[in-house]
Order: C-alpha cells, then sequence, then structure tokens
C-alpha cells in the first residue's frame, strides 16, 4: 500500500514540475514578445548641426549617450559639449532623457533641462549647436 501512495506522490510532482515550467515558458516567451514589438520605436533624427552629423538616424534600442567622447554612441566634437553630456533611455514604452552634469546644459525645445524628462514624439532636443528631434514609430 505504502509503494502505491509512493509511487502517486512522484507522479504528482512530475506533473506539477511539468505544468511548472511550461507555464515559466509561456511568461518568457511573452516577455520576449513584448520587447521585440517595442524595439526600436523611438529614434532620434540630427537636422541642425557639424556637416558630418546632419541627416544621421538613429534608433534607441538602448541607453545612447551623447557627447565629445569618441566612446559616446552619438559623437558631437563642439567645444560646448562635454564628454558625456546626455543620455537617451528607454523606461517601458517612454524615451527619456538625462543631462549627465554637463556644463553648458541640454535643451528640449528651448527649455534648459534639470532633471530627467519624458520626450514625446517630435521634440526638439538641443546640445551645443547640434538639434535633434525624436520621433516614434
Amino acid at each position: 500500500m505504502i509503494d502505491l501512495v509512493l509511487f502517486a506522490g512522484r507522479v504528482i510532482l512530475v506533473v506539477l514540475m511539468y505544468v511548472f515550467l511550461f507555464a515559466a515558458m509561456r511568461a518568457g516567451i511573452g516577455l520576449v514578445r513584448g520587447q521585440r514589438k517595442d524595439a526600436a520605436i523611438w529614434s532620434v533624427d540630427v537636422e541642425k548641426g557639424m556637416q558630418a552629423l546632419r541627416g544621421l538616424h538613429v534608433d534607441i534600442l538602448g541607453p545612447v549617450v551623447v557627447g565629445r567622447s569618441p566612446s559616446s554612441d552619438i559623437v558631437i566634437d563642439e567645444p560646448y559639449v562635454s564628454a558625456t553630456h546626455a543620455r537617451f533611455s528607454l523606461q517601458g514604452p517612454a524615451l527619456v532623457l538625462e543631462d549627465l552634469n554637463s556644463l553648458n546644459g541640454t535643451l528640449v525645445n528651448n527649455h534648459t533641462i534639470e532633471q530627467a524628462v519624458t520626450l514625446r514624439d517630435g521634440d526638439e532636443v538641443q546640445i551645443g549647436d547640434t538639434i535633434m528631434r525624436v520621433s516614434r514609430r
């Protein structure tokens, strides 16, 4: 009799493990699908500035650092731009711009930002003499 109870317990344990693994797999696939759906919906286009940068289009897939440093994602080689001046980052479906304690500040729609700002489609970002427009697809 005890052998039958132990066997039934093992079967129930294996079934519960498969149910748990199936639920975890479905949740993981849902998260991956959500990331792919939201990926590259925000982009930055350089409209005004140095000749080499005009027309530059960058899809925001993760944090994008703007600055004078060659290690920046968008390099603006101007004297009024700090080495790491500002950062675009995704927070859920929103695009956020943060000034990284630059000396000359970052402007959004001609207003200097003091803290991280959530951007909207069509907003204009100015760093030094370079003007960029953000858009959502």
